[in-house]
Parts: structure tokens; C-alpha cells; sequence
């Protein structure tokens, strides 16, 4: 009779196949083959007495049990990797494996060479760096830190404002020439409006310095929850948009896009960073915060929080 398994070891097969939605593509990331990788998911629910996914032809989908043993499982181990870092004698490399979940459009621009001038630092450090706008489940997700524009909609985790967004109200030459150049906020507002889900509606509140302030109501003619679809349409001349100052500072000083209203600009939004609460962080996960801390800062059009 073969030896029962380690109990981790079983934690972490069932992880890598609840992320990877497959037993054979878990069983490759683990080194093991394809039957092992399923006797030891057949082992963990054993020793549970509970059914943790369902197969069927096409894909495993978590049960119930599934769902609350992943957090529960993803906690085990992250608490294990961090005692042993903790306590493991002449450990000095930062190494190990890092999932960072960020936004699309700052993801794959500047701060995905924030992430990549980390990883060259620390080339023990394997990077998962995946790109989402929407809300994600941290414990399913199994990331090690979430990037996100705007407020974090979870009090389980530790959230970590980073710095504000500035944004414009900005518009193509070609409609600019057509309607002309508005010189106050009340002769834009009959401007058409190429709006961003799920931070702009039809109202659109303006600040001038500490004291002005003007609601800018405009015709909304096209909605997207997309920041490239948004700056290709203004830049095509479908409408006015409001747009992060970093995200348009080529078209601006380019000219293709201007400065709608100079001075005026819509309320900033902050960048959020969020992790797991606990006593001891991973050394790489507290060692990337400190570079994302950095690099942030140079960003134009992003201003630091002190």
C-alpha cells in the first residue's frame, strides 16, 4: 500500500486544478502525471467525506464544499510558504511565485514595466501578471495582490490607496472645428458625449482649483467599459470624453486630442492595492509593493499619495 500523502501536498493539487479548471493542465504545472494528479483530488475528498468538483466531459466546476475549501486551502498555504520563509536559515533570495491581478489599460502600459524591471531584478520571482477591469473573488482568483482603479468592493482584504488619477475632459481637432472651442463649462454641455461605464453617467461633475464646480450634462451618444474603445471613438470625433491625462498625453501633445476645458478637470479616481490580511507577508509580495510604491510615483498624470 502506497504512503498517504502529505496533507499540503494535497491542498496544492486541488488549488492548481481549481485554478486551472483542469486535472491534466494541473498535473503538468505540478511535475506529476495525469492519474496521480487525479488519485490525489480523489484522496483529499476522501479524507473530507465531500465531493469538491463535479467532471463532466467539457470542464471541473467547483461544488459548494469546492468553493468554501479554496479560500480555506489557499490561506493553509499561503501561511505555511510564509513561515517557512520566515524561519528558513540564510534565506536571502527573493523567489517564489507571484500573481498580480491589475487594470487593462494601466496593466499593459506602465505598470507592466514596473512589473517587468521587478522581475528583472529578481529572476527567481515566477510572474503571473493577468489583466482585469471588473470586481474579481480574491480567494478564487488566488492572486497575491489586485491593482484596481476606483474602490476595492471587499472588507475582507487589506486595501492600500497608491495615488489619484487625473482625468480631463478632452475632444477631437475634427469636432472641435466643427463646433468650436467652448470657452466655459455651460457651452460644452450641449457637446456630444462618448461615455465610460462604470465611473461616468450623464452627469458629469467639473472642478476648477478648491471652489468652482459645474455639473456637465451632455447628450450621451455612445457608452463603452472600454478606455481603448473610448479614446478611439473621441479620437474618430463620436463625442467629447473624459479620459485619464496619462492615457491621452501623446494624443494631447500630438494635438489629435485637446484640452477641452484647460483648467477644469473631472474628480480624479484612486488607485487601490489589496491583499490578504496577516501577520507575515510573503518577502516578494512585500518587495513588489515597494516597487509598485516606486514606480507609480513617475507615472505623468498620476499623482502619488503621500
Amino acid at each position: 500500500m502506497s504512503k498517504p500523502l502529505d496533507r499540503m501536498t494535497l491542498l496544492e493539487t486541488f488549488v492548481r486544478i481549481a485554478d486551472t479548471g483542469s486535472i491534466s493542465a494541473a498535473a503538468r504545472g505540478l511535475g506529476l502525471s495525469q492519474p496521480s494528479a487525479s488519485r490525489q483530488l480523489a484522496e483529499l475528498e476522501t479524507r473530507l467525506q465531500t465531493q469538491l468538483m463535479r467532471r463532466n466531459t467539457h470542464a471541473l466546476a467547483l461544488t459548494d464544499a469546492g468553493v468554501d475549501l479554496l479560500a480555506d486551502a489557499r490561506q493553509l498555504l499561503d501561511s505555511w510558504e510564509a513561515l517557512t520563509e520566515k524561519h528558513l536559515a540564510g534565506q536571502q533570495q527573493i523567489q517564489g511565485t507571484l500573481k498580480v491581478v491589475a487594470p487593462i489599460a494601466l496593466g499593459q502600459h506602465h505598470l507592466v514595466r514596473i512589473a517587468a524591471a521587478f522581475q528583472t531584478e529578481h529572476p527567481a520571482v515566477a510572474l503571473t501578471w493577468e489583466l482585469n477591469d471588473q470586481s474579481i473573488r480574491f480567494a478564487q482568483v488566488g492572486c497575491d495582490c489586485w491593482i484596481k482603479v476606483g474602490p476595492v468592493p471587499d472588507e475582507t482584504l487589506v486595501v492600500r490607496r497608491l495615488a489619484t488619477v487625473e482625468r480631463l475632459l478632452v475632444a477631437s481637432q475634427p469636432l472641435v472645428a466643427e463646433h468650436g472651442l467652448p470657452g466655459t463649462p455651460k457651452q460644452a454641455a450641449s457637446l456630444p458625449l462618448v461615455a465610460l461605464g462604470p465611473f461616468e453617467g450623464q452627469r458629469i461633475p467639473l472642478l476648477k482649483g478648491a471652489k468652482r464646480s459645474f455639473t456637465l450634462q451632455p447628450p450621451v451618444r455612445m457608452r463603452t467599459n472600454n478606455i481603448v474603445a473610448l479614446k478611439e471613438a473621441a479620437l474618430m470625433g463620436v463625442g467629447i470624453a473624459v479620459m485619464p491625462k496619462w492615457f491621452v498625453a501623446q494624443e494631447l501633445e500630438e494635438g489629435s486630442l485637446v484640452d477641452l476645458l484647460p483648467g477644469w478637470q473631472a474628480p480624479s479616481l484612486d488607485i487601490h492595492v489589496a491583499y490578504l490580511p496577516g501577520r507575515h507577508q510573503p518577502l516578494r509580495l512585500r518587495a513588489f509593493l515597494d516597487a509598485l510604491q516606486t514606480g507609480i510615483a513617475a507615472i505623468a498624470g498620476i499623482k502619488q499619495v503621500q
